[in-house]
C-alpha cells in the first residue's frame, strides 16, 4: 500500500523543465488518490478512475473502498499513517518502508492543492486486494492469537486457461471480475479477497468459531464460482478449486499460505471442482510425490516401463478380437507401481505426452506381429490432444509399425471433450479418416457422455466397470439403455471388469457386443499372447473343463 505523504517547502526548488506532480502522478500505472482530513477524495490520477470505474471526487474513502473487500480497519490505519507522518521530501519518486505493509511515495509536487494521499494495493482489473495488502491482514490477524479466529482459502480456478485460448484474453478478464464480485458477494463483512495473479485468489475468513464455519465457506465457493457465466453472449464453465487452512498452531503468513496451497493441492489432485482442509501429514504426501516425480522423469530414459495387454472377447463369436494396451511401471526399488498412482502425476506435469506416444509406438510395433485382425486399442490422454501433435504421432507410429490403421483403436475419456471441444473433434475425425477406429471408455461416469455420441460416431462405447460390479435395477437399466442406443447408432458395446460367469451371463442378456475383464483374460506380457490364443475358450462360453 503506497502512500502520498503532505507537502513541505523545497529549499532547494527544481529547474523549470522538471516535470510536474500532476504529471508524474498522472503517469503512474497504479491508483493515487488525494485525500482531506475527513478522507473525502480530493484527487484522482487516471488510473484511479479506471480502477474505480470514473468520476469519484468528492467520495469518502470508506464508501470509496467498502466495495472491494477493504475492511474499516485498514481504512483507519490509512488514514492514521498519512496524517501523522512527518518528512522532508526529495526529488526522487522513492518507496520509503512505514511497516504494516504500507511505504512512503517521496514526491516534490508543485500543485499546492493537493492534499495526504493515498494509493491502494489494488488489483488494477478486480479492484481486490493484492498480495502485499493481503499478508498484511494476515499477519495482523495471526498476531492477535487464538482470538482471531481466521481461516485462509487458497483458490485456484479450473479450466480458466481454456477461456482465454479459445475465446480471447478479454472475455477472460470480464471472467476473473465476475469471480471477483461472486467471491467479495460471498464474504461477511471484515474478511478479505485478494488476487495473487492470473486465476489465483485467495480469501482471509474473519469469525471461525469451528472448522464447520471455513467448510461452510468453501463449499459455497465452490458452489457459487462453479456456476454458469454468461459474458458477451458466450456461456462459460469453470470451476474452482479450494485448499483451506486454519488457524490453530500458526503463527506466521507464510505457514498459513503453505498449508492452503498443500491442501488446494490435494483439492486438485482429487479431481478439481472441490475443496480439501489442511491435514497434518499433507506436507509428507506431497514430499512423496516429489520423489516419485524425480523417478517418473527418470523411468522413461531408463526404460523401465513396460506395456501389457489385456484381451477383450466378442460375444456373437466367443474369440479374441483384440488387447487393450496397459502401461505397467517396473522400478527397480519399488517393484511394480500401479497405474493409478502414476498416470494423474505424470498428467500433472505434462510427461504424460511423451509416455503416451511411447506406449503408442510401442503398442502398434508389438501388435503389427499378432495373427489376422487383431485389434489393438490405446487409450490416449487428454493432455496429448492439447499437444497438438496425436494425429502426427499416429500416422507414424502405424507406419513404422506397418501396422494398418483399421488395427488400431484409440480410447479416449470424456475428460478429453471437456476442453477446447471443437478441436478434439476435428482431431477425432482426421483419425477415423485415417482408418483409425474411435471408442469411449469409462461411459456413464461423466456428465455430457450421450451428447458426446450425437456429435462424434464412435466406433465403441465401453460402458464402466461400476454397472457391470453392480447387480441391481438401476445398474440393469443402464446397460439395457446403453446397448440399445448403440445398437441404434451403429455402435459396438464393450462391458469393462467382467469377472464372473454371473455377470457374463447377465452381460449377454443386455445385448452387449464384447466383454473385457478378469473371466476372459487378466494383463499379460508381450511374449504370452501367442499362447493364450492357442489356448481353449471353453471357460468364456461357460462350458465344464
Amino acid at each position: 500500500m503506497n502512500i502520498v505523504t503532505p507537502l513541505a517547502p523545497d529549499p532547494n526548488p527544481r529547474p523549470a523543465d522538471a516535470p510536474s506532480a500532476e504529471r508524474i502522478l498522472q503517469n503512474l500505472s497504479h491508483p493515487v488518490l488525494a485525500i482531506d482530513r475527513d478522507g473525502d477524495v480530493t484527487y484522482a490520477n487516471a488510473a484511479a478512475e479506471a480502477s474505480f470505474g470514473g468520476w469519484i471526487i468528492g467520495l469518502n474513502m470508506r464508501d470509496l473502498f467498502s466495495g472491494f473487500a477493504l475492511a474499516s480497519t485498514a481504512c483507519d490505519r490509512i488514514s492514521s499513517m498519512v496524517l501523522s507522518t512527518k518528512k522532508d521530501l526529495s526529488y526522487d519518486a522513492s518507496l520509503t518502508p512505514l511497516g504494516d505493509g504500507l511505504s512512503v511515495i517521496d514526491f516534490r509536487p508543485s500543485a499546492k492543492s493537493l492534499h495526504p494521499a493515498v494509493a491502494t494495493d489494488l488489483d488494477d482489473l478486480t479492484g481486490l486486494a493484492k498480495r502485499n495488502m493481503f499478508m498484511s491482514h494476515l499477519t495482523g490477524a495471526l498476531a492477535k492469537g487464538v482470538d482471531a479466529a481466521i481461516a485462509v482459502h487458497c483458490l485456484d480456478l479450473d479450466r480458466f486457461k481454456m477461456v482465454n485460448d479459445t475465446l480471447g484474453h478479454g472475455i477472460g478478464d470480464l471472467l476473473l471480475k465476475k469471480v471477483a464480485d461472486r467471491l467479495t458477494g460471498l464474504c461477511r463483512k471484515g474478511d478479505i479477497v485478494a488476487r495473487l495473479g492470473g486465476d489465483e485468489f485467495i480469501v482471509l475468513q474473519h469469525g471461525v468459531r469451528t472448522p464447520a464455519d471455513a467448510e461452510k465457506l468453501a463449499a459455497r465457493i465452490v458452489d457459487l464460482v462453479g456456476r454458469t457465466y454468461v459474458l458477451n453472449g458466450h456461456t462459460i464453465n469453470i470451476g474452482v478449486s479450494v485448499g483451506v487452512a486454519l488457524q490453530a498452531g500458526l503463527t506466521q503468513a507464510r505457514d498459513a499460505l503453505r498449508n492452503g496451497d498443500l491442501a488446494l493441492y490435494e483439492a486438485k489432485r482429487a479431481g478439481r471442482g472441490r475443496y480439501r482442509m489442511f491435514e497434518p501429514g499433507m506436507d509428507e504426501l506431497l514430499h512423496r510425490r516429489r520423489e516419485m516425480e524425480i523417478d517418473l522423469r527418470r523411468a522413461l530414459a531408463l526404460k523401465q516401463f513396460e506395456v501389457h495387454y489385456q484381451p477383450f472377447l466378442d460375444l456373437a463369436s466367443d474369440t479374441c478380437i483384440g488387447f487393450e494396451a496397459l502401461l505397467r511401471w517396473k522400478h527397480p526399488v519399488k517393484g511394480n507401481i500401479p497405474p493409478l498412482d502414476f498416470i494423474s502425476l505424470a498428467e500433472e506435469n505434462g510427461l504424460i505426452v511423451k509416455i503416451g506416444e511411447w506406449v503408442l509406438r510401442t503398442a502398434c510395433k508389438e501388435a503389427a506381429s499378432w495373427p489376422g485382425d487383431l485389434i489393438v486399442a490405446v487409450n490416449v490422454s487428454p493432455l496429448q490432444f492439447k499437444a497438438d501433435t496425436l494425429l502426427e504421432t499416429v500416422a507414424s507410429a502405424l507406419e513404422k509399425a506397418g501396422l494398418p490403421a483399421h488395427r488400431l483403436e484409440i480410447e479416449i475419456t470424456e475428460g478429453a471433450l471437456l476442453d477446447d471441444t471443437d478441436n478434439v473433434l476435428d482431431t477425432l475425425a482426421a483419425l477415423r479418416d485415417l482408418g483409425v477406429k474411435i471408442s469411449m471408455d469409462d461411459f456413464g461416469t461423466g456428465y455430457s457422455s450421450l451428447s458426446y455420441l450425437q456429435k462424434f460416431p464412435f466406433s465403441k462405447i465401453k460402458i464402466d466397470r461400476s454397472f457391470v460390479a453392480n447387480a441391481n435395477a438401476d445398474s440393469e437399466a443402464i446397460l439395457r439403455a446403453v446397448a440399445g442406443l448403440g445398437t441404434s447408432l451403429g455402435m459396438a458395446i464393450t462391458a469393462e471388469g467382467v469377472e464372473t460367469l454371473e455377470q457374463l451371463a447377465r452381460i449377454r442378456g443386455e445385448r452387449c457386443t464384447h466383454v473385457q475383464g478378469y473371466l476372459t483374460g487378466r494383463p499379460m506380457a508381450p511374449d504370452q499372447i501367442a499362447t493364450f490364443l492357442a489356448q481353449s475358450n471353453r471357460e468364456w462360453k461357460g462350458e465344464p473343463e
